[in-house]
């Protein structure tokens, strides 16, 4: 079930709309034990998906293309715009609290650490303890840890299905389990946008990770290019591809610094539908690349504007692990659209409590920052 709230202007936001450090490396805290209280940051680190270091964006070293001097009006704005979800598929947030969160996918009862769950549990000791998975470990964001199973041991992957879509859920070092739902809002945004366009649309993906977005894009009847620099998460897409019986889905698996590789569409003239961007907040590269997300995301989001195809249908932004309000990635994609008519609507991706039955709504969770332009 997907809700779209549009919050009156003057209010603010459910969930806080500050700081996402999801993704955060550098500077991290000493770690703390999993049921300890944490600051109210969210959780996720692109750099740190897969055991391998990799970036999907350096700018560092890519050839210097200056920012292009836009002209015309900057698109109106819808804000703040809390995009919700009480889950979809195999998945839902059961509840939350303490720190942690404890989250269905498929057959499985997981927990993880939640720093943005300040509050108590609603659910009983038993209830969390009895999970299947529990990560344990070291619970800062660049940390490792490790996976207890107290009722048997299982396996690193196990089916799951998301919008009609089967992939793979996996039992990563870095507590991630292949796929981040908080996205389902914005996927079943582009998947309605591809069924209902009448004619045939291209998406790109963006620091694509295990590939649940691209596969949605190309079942919906999209053609898409799908980008990422780690050759392991290249490789669980293409496991995911397969175990769906997708692979004569048109589907181009890019693995490339995205940077570089949206430099060169450029160049080419190549141009997308729907662009859909994921960035972490840092990251290196195999040759040492670099990447920071406050030093390289204008030039990136530039870039995607001159690749928007003239009857584009939306550039997707979604940003974690940054100590910002939303309103910074508000402002920079008003004035990357300048001229280009739209809107711009920002604000905060939301997963709601459902509860053991997946149909009890709630407290709200608050897990990334967003700015979406859309054409009207």
């Amino acid at each position: 079930m997907v809700k779209h709230r549009e919050s009156r202007p003057g209010q603010k936001a459910a969930g806080g709309l500050g700081a996402k450090p999801r993704r955060d490396m550098p500077g991290k805290p000493p770690a703390k034990p999993a049921h300890a209280s944490r600051p109210a940051k969210p959780s996720r680190d692109h750099s740190e998906r897969t055991a391998e270091p990799r970036v999907a964006a350096s700018a560092a070293a890519a050839p210097e293309r200056p920012l292009i001097v836009r002209n015309g009006e900057r698109p109106p704005e819808r804000v703040p715009v809390i995009l919700e979800s009480l889950g979809a598929g195999d998945f839902h947030l059961i509840d939350s609290g303490n720190g942690l969160k404890l989250e269905q996918y498929g057959p499985y009862r997981i927990v993880r650490p939640e720093a943005q769950a300040l509050w108590p549990p609603t659910l009983a000791s038993h209830v969390w303890d009895n999970a299947e998975a529990i990560f344990t470990g070291d619970t800062d964001e660049d940390g490792m840890g490790r996976w207890r199973f107290p009722r048997e041991a299982l396996g690193e992957t196990w089916p799951l299905q998301l919008l009609g879509v089967d992939f793979l859920g996996r039992f990563t070092a870095f507590r991630h389990v292949g796929v981040f739902p908080e996205q389902i809002v914005h996927w079943a945004w582009m998947k309605e946008q591809v069924e209902t366009a009448k004619r045939p649309l291209k998406v790109l993906n963006l620091f694509g990770y295990t590939g649940v977005a691209s596969l949605v894009a190309a079942a919906a009847g999209a053609e898409v290019t799908h980008v990422d620099a780690s050759k392991k998460a290249i490789g669980w897409a293409r496991e995911n591809q397969a175990l769906g019986r997708m692979e004569k889905l048109p589907i181009r698996w890019i693995c490339e610094d995205a940077m570089k590789f949206i430099l060169r569409e450029e160049r080419r003239g190549n141009k997308y539908d729907i662009i859909l961007t994921d960035p972490p907040k840092f990251g290196r590269g195999p040759n040492g690349e670099v990447w920071h997300l406050f030093e390289h995301l204008p030039l990136m989001l530039d870039i995607c504007r001159e690749i928007l195809s003239p009857k584009a249908l939306g550039l997707v932004l979604t940003a974690y692990s940054i100590r910002a309000s939303f309103y910074s990635i508000h402002e920079l994609m008003r004035e990357t659209m300048r001229g280009a008519g739209g809107v711009v609507e920002s604000g905060e991706l939301v997963i709601r409590e459902a509860g053991l039955d997946g149909r009890t709504p709630g407290r709200a969770l608050s897990t990334s920052l967003f700015s979406r332009w859309v054409p009207k």
